[in-house]
């Protein structure tokens, strides 16, 4: 894995920011696209631009071909049976929140449980409050180890027979924490639960198979792989997914459609109402295409280094914390004494330095680890140990600078 070559397909990283070069480490929030993906959605609105699976006019053929194609490539991606079990969506939230509203509104009552964890995602935690608020059901949270992870004993004590839907992101975006969620998909469907994963910030990074993980939903985005914003997918097993009611009713989602009542075509498309995000899904596809390219586990072997790296150097830093275990995914999460973390993140930014701080869309795990909010650095295939020694001399200086003044 050639980090130089690779850089080199991602033409944004090629510029000065603030006079200094772009060193972007905050790609757990969105990661940066590769030219192929770019070039692939300029191709499809240059040369074939139309709708998909109503025309039978030539466009209309290769964009049907293009968009189907990119469901197959997702298909084989996460290693589904079938490209019925693959829905596009605009992204993890539409997915998470269409499994929610479809799904939990159906089968959830008074007494019913709901188990998630403190370390997860809003569009993990939202759509869940608002199902349980009305169908009856009990949210219920696995709490967290010393280190910030979880253990099974934890998780088999809180999942229950009463517990009707387990979801968990199988990698976390604040700590880094990567969950056994395979072991817990075991768990959930031995006391009569289904389970949910949701995959934003483990589908970039690392092989996904969902036929060994026995999941029996699993959500993900475009936009944090190297695809554009706006697309994702759901995938759902196929005899669940067959008696789930769409959530979005329109064109494209029918097959006959009465004065008073309708009827709706097979999956996938009966949960793909409207025109479908036709650039955003061969974009997507694209960027699988560059992910396999590349070697998933060769993206993971590097991550894993850079963030062993970076906790290494970070740790040099006078007074700082960082959140999470030893063992973990390409992010790290830290606070500096004394200085807020917008602090951090504006002074880094004068050096050019992207990197996130604030509650990361996950306000109950700012409460859980009793802060308001951090800063966080996360990585991916193009980042380098010596972009992570250019954030530590930031650090440093920004540590000095709010000490002692100028």
């Amino acid at each position: 894995m050639n980090i130089s070559d690779i850089r080199k397909e991602f033409p944004i990283l090629d510029q000065e920011v603030n006079g200094s070069p772009l060193v972007y480490l905050d790609s757990a929030a969105t990661s940066q696209k590769p030219l192929a993906v770019i070039e692939a959605i300029e191709k499809y609105y240059k040369e074939y631009n139309s709708n998909v699976h109503r025309g039978v006019h030539t466009l209309g053929t290769r964009a049907t071909d293009g968009y189907e194609g990119a469901r197959e490539k997702v298909r084989k991606f996460i290693n589904a049976k079938s490209t019925e079990e693959i829905i596009f969506t605009r992204g993890t939230t539409t997915a998470l929140n269409t499994v929610a509203a479809s799904y939990g509104r159906a089968n959830l009552k008074p007494g019913d449980e709901i188990v998630i964890t403190y370390m997860e995602h809003h569009s993990n935690i939202i759509p869940w409050q608002q199902v349980a608020k009305e169908t009856g059901a009990t949210l219920k949270y696995i709490s967290l180890t010393e280190d910030h992870a979880l253990s099974l004993e934890e998780v088999k004590s809180t999942i229950t027979s009463n517990t009707k839907i387990v979801s968990i992101m199988q990698v976390s975006n604040v700590l880094g924490t990567i969950n056994p969620v395979k072991d817990i998909a075991e768990i959930a469907h031995a006391n009569g639960a289904v389970m949910v994963v949701d995959g934003a910030q483990s589908t970039p990074h690392m092989k996904v198979d969902v036929q060994d993980l026995d999941c029996d939903f699993f959500a993900f985005s475009g936009h944090k792989m190297g695809g554009p914003t706006g697309i994702g997918a759901l995938y759902g097993k196929k005899e669940i997914l067959e008696k789930m009611e769409p959530i979005e009713f329109g064109g494209e989602m029918i097959d006959f459609v009465n004065l008073y009542e309708s009827t709706w075509k097979e999956l996938p498309w009966k949960f793909e109402g409207g025109t479908p995000i036709i650039a955003g899904a061969i974009g997507l596809g694209a960027a699988i295409d560059f992910l396999e390219e590349v070697g998933l586990d060769n993206i993971q072997a590097h991550e894993h280094k850079l963030a062993q790296y970076a906790l290494d150097r970070l740790s040099q830093v006078d007074g700082i914390t960082i959140y999470g275990p030893k063992e973990r995914a390409g992010v790290v999460t830290f606070n500096i004494e004394d200085v807020h973390p917008h602090d951090v993140a504006t002074v880094v930014d004068a050096d050019g330095i992207a990197i996130r701080a604030g509650h990361h869309c996950a306000q109950p795990l700012m409460k859980y680890l009793n802060v308001s909010s951090t800063a966080r650095a996360s990585f991916y295939l193009y980042n380098t140990e010596e972009e992570v020694d250019k954030l530590v001399s930031s650090l440093i200086k920004t540590k000095e600078y709010f000490t002692n003044g100028f």
